[in-house]
Order: C-alpha cells, then sequence, then structure tokens
C-alpha cells in the first residue's frame, strides 16, 4: 500500500495554503505488494548512483542512525560508468524485488553507441513503476524570481521515447520509435486526478504534442480527456497544452499550473524547468511508483560529477525523498520530524551549499538537520 506523504492531521488547510515540496503529498493507493519487514525492521534496498550519490546518501543514513530509524539498508554500489557492472546490477534488481521498495541516486548513462542501455531506463521498466511524481513548490525561506510555485509533475514512466527501439534502417538513416498505448495512457492519467483528489488540487494539464504527433501524441491526449469526463463531478478542471508553449509558460507564469501529467520525455523536460524554477535540483525530491514497487531519488535526475568527492552537493532533494520512502512504509512520525528538520534549515537561510549561494558542506548542512531534530 502506498501511502499518504503525511498525515491528514498535519495538513490542515492544503487548500488555501500547502505546506513546502512533500509535506503534501498525498498519493493514489497503487502499491498492492507490502514492503519486506521482519521484526519491525524493514528491509530498503539502496543505490547510491554515479557522481555525488554517494554523499548524499551518506546524509540521508547519518540521519537515520540519528533518529533510530527502523530501516535496514541493502547496498548495491551500481555504477552506469561502464557495463563492466551488469552483474550487480542484476543483484540491485533482485533485492529491489525482494524487498518491493528503495533508495537510489542516479546512474550515469553514457551518450555512445557502443555504451549500455540506461539502467535507470531498466529499473523502471523491469519493474513497472510506471507513475513519476516530482513536486515543485516555492520554499517561503529561498525566495526566487516566482514566489507561487506550486505544482506535481506527473510522469509516465515505461514507454513513450524512452521505449529504446531504434535501428539504422540504411546507412545514414536511422528510426527511433516511440510506443505510445492506450492502457498506459489511462493508468497514468487516473493517478493524476486520483493525485489532485488526494491533495486537495483542483486542475490536471495534459502536456502533449499532439498537434504533430497526431497518433502518438493524440492517442495520449484523448485517452485523457475521456478519463477526465469520469473526474468531472469531483470538481477536477481539465485542459491541456502543447509541450513548447508549456515551457514558456512555466518560466513566464507558473501558478497557473498545478498538477501535469505528461509522456515520458516531456516529463524529463519539464522537471528541470520546474526544479530550476524552485531553486533547482538540489531541493526538489521525487519517486516512482507502481502496483508492486516503490522507487524514491531526487526528482531532478542529475548525476552532479563535476563536484563528486568536494563535499559541496546539497543533499535536501535525497533527504526529503527519504522521508517520502519512510511515509510509505507508514513511519509517519520520524518523516514528518526529518522533513520537517529539513525545510528549517533551509528557511533559516544560515546553512546553504553552493548551489543556493552559500558556501556550507554537505557535512554542515546534515550536521544542521541533525541539530534541529
Amino acid at each position: 500500500m502506498f501511502r499518504n506523504a503525511l498525515a491528514p492531521a498535519l495538513r490542515p488547510a492544503l487548500h488555501q495554503s500547502r505546506a513546502a515540496t512533500t509535506l503534501s503529498a498525498g498519493f493514489p493507493r497503487v502499491t498492492q505488494r507490502s514492503p519486506t519487514k521482519y521484526g519491525g525492521v524493514y528491509t530498503v534496498t539502496l543505490i547510491p548512483g554515479d557522481g555525488i550519490g554517494a554523499e548524499i546518501t551518506d546524509s540521508v543514513k547519518e540521519i537515520f542512525d540519528y533518529v533510530n530509524a527502523p530501516i535496514e539498508w541493502e547496498q548495491y554500489n551500481v555504477s552506469g560508468m561502464s557495463s563492466a557492472g551488469e552483474d550487480l546490477f542484476k543483484q540491485a534488481m533482485q533485492s529491489l524485488k525482494r524487498n518491493r521498495v528503495g533508495l537510489k541516486g542516479i546512474l550515469f548513462t553514457p551518450i555512445s553507441q557502443s555504451g549500455h542501455i540506461s539502467w535507470n531506463v531498466a529499473m523502471r521498466q523491469q519493474l513497472d513503476i510506471y507513475a513519476s511524481v516530482v513536486l515543485c513548490k516555492s520554499l517561503p525561506g529561498f525566495p526566487t524570481r516566482h514566489s507561487n510555485v506550486d505544482f506535481a509533475i506527473i510522469r509516465e514512466n515505461t514507454e513513450g521515447e524512452y521505449s529504446g527501439l531504434e535501428h539504422q534502417s540504411y546507412p545514414g538513416v536511422v528510426e527511433s520509435l516511440k510506443v505510445m498505448t492506450r492502457a498506459k495512457a489511462d493508468r497514468i492519467s487516473r493517478f493524476a486526478f486520483d493525485f489532485a483528489l488526494k491533495n486537495d488540487r483542483k486542475k490536471v494539464t495534459c502536456i502533449h504534442k499532439a498537434n504533430i504527433m497526431k497518433l502518438g501524441d493524440g492517442l495520449f491526449l484523448n485517452t485523457f480527456r475521456k478519463v477526465a469526463e469520469e473526474y468531472k463531478s469531483a470538481g477536477i478542471e481539465a485542459n491541456d497544452m502543447i509541450i513548447d508553449n508549456t515551457s514558456m509558460q512555466l518560466v513566464a507564469k507558473p501558478g497557473q499550473f498545478d498538477v501535469m501529467v505528461m509522456p515520458n520525455l516531456y516529463g524529463a523536460i519539464i522537471s528541470n524547468i520546474g526544479a530550476a524554477l524552485v531553486g533547482g535540483p538540489g531541493i526538489v525530491p521525487g519517486c516512482n511508483v507502481g502496483s508492486d514497487y516503490a522507487l524514491f531519488e531526487p526528482g531532478c535526475r542529475h548525476v552532479a560529477s563535476d563536484i563528486m568527492g568536494t563535499n559541496r552537493a546539497n543533499p535536501a532533494a535525497m533527504i526529503l525523498s527519504a522521508t517520502m520512502m519512510l511515509r510509505h512504509l507508514g513511519l509517519d512520525s520520524i518523516a514528518n520530524s526529518i522533513a520537517g528538520a529539513t525545510f528549517d534549515v533551509i528557511n533559516a537561510g544560515e546553512v546553504r551549499t553552493a548551489d543556493m549561494g552559500g558556501a556550507a558542506t554537505t557535512s554542515e548542512f546534515t550536521a544542521a538537520v541533525i541539530k534541529k531534530l
């Protein structure tokens, strides 16, 4: 069972002023199988990932140890830097299938043709964790150009442009297949509307390019419209917008968006724009959920190899993603304490990493969160 990200008692007035980021996220009940639990302790698969992954997951482990969170990690140091780690990747996948819940950093994906496929994408497809959820919310203690940003990005995770079906039909001619199915468009659309209902949100916007890709994106859009009809009686407004116009509107008037649902590639683009609007990838958490598994990771998928090993990374996004995981496991009290302490540190403005205009280290930010607990 995929639990609410915050107990109702701690969400008294979402329709008036939603709390920041993970403190306002309730999720549709999609996960049917329970996570692995022995003697009151949950076993969770941990994949630190490449780049800054080890540093920011170490922050999570340090904080969890401090609060004595009932979590036992099965850690797999998978790296996407080469295909040599394929056996370890397979072991990590078996662990995820066994534990049904995981926390991960971002795995590097090579661009060269000789490189392996994206293991990030492979995880989502093999586990069928079809819904990516990224929450973008202005934080009062970290002002940006827009102060009214508050929207959720719901991204279809398993098909679209990320199907990985490409071939060279003739030398110098490559065909790349974008696969769209009515079943998966219906599934992600219903997830988006259910998410809106659970979080007192009033509008769901479908992002598409159906004016050009009339069959593929047309199928996604028409399926969304049919699903929207079923939610009219619940008071949920539905509209749609072309992806290029959406990008402009986000930068110019982000306050018009509430819940956004879209195919795979558009979600990658919009989540980066959304992160930039609220302060960068270091403070935007996320998760991927399906009917059997849940995998939590930063919402804006950056390896950040340029600052790897420098102790300069912002661990907030990973910490907040981990609190979403705790709520999924039913550990709401611990989750709320850690998330609240993290937001207190950000809003106080005294301890900020370089991406937020400060000079604090990853270790100092982590220590500041612990001090607030």
